[in-house]
């Protein structure tokens, strides 16, 4: 029943605009946890291994802004669990991997309508994500 309850809570939260959300803070301990050290405590791609990567970290503000003002939901949930590996990091992206690629029992939708399932840790730190948004 918990997990119904939360991934109820956490759909509900995707559908709100940025600055509607709230409860954000297990997905904002979660991004600086697992990824700031390349991303930068705010986002911008300014974390401190970013100049060790063959790759530079996105500025993570900047997706809904690149994507036509629509956050690109399906795209960042498959980069974040590993289903759209980004080897610029040296290995696949997340470097945490079965910590994000385990049970996917979270629906979100899309802008679009379209679901898709992930973690409850992926979905915590999208959800924080959106409200960083410019």
């Amino acid at each position: 029943m918990r997990h119904a309850t939360t991934g109820l809570m956490l759909a509900a939260l995707m559908t709100l605009p940025a600055h509607a959300q709230e409860d954000t803070a297990e997905g904002k301990m979660l991004y600086r946890n697992y990824c700031a050290t390349c991303h930068g405590l705010t986002g911008k791609g300014d974390g401190p291994m970013g100049p060790a990567l063959l790759l530079q970290p996105t500025d993570l503000t900047t997706l809904q802004g690149d994507n036509d003002g629509v956050f690109p939901l399906l795209r960042v949930v498959k980069r974040i669990d590993g289903r759209d590996p980004l080897v610029g990091h040296g290995s696949p992206m997340p470097v945490f991997g079965p910590f994000f690629e385990g049970g996917r029992d979270i629906s979100l939708r899309t802008q679009a309508g379209q679901s898709i399932l992930t973690s409850q840790p992926v979905a915590e730190i999208i959800t924080w994500m959106r409200t960083i948004q410019k």
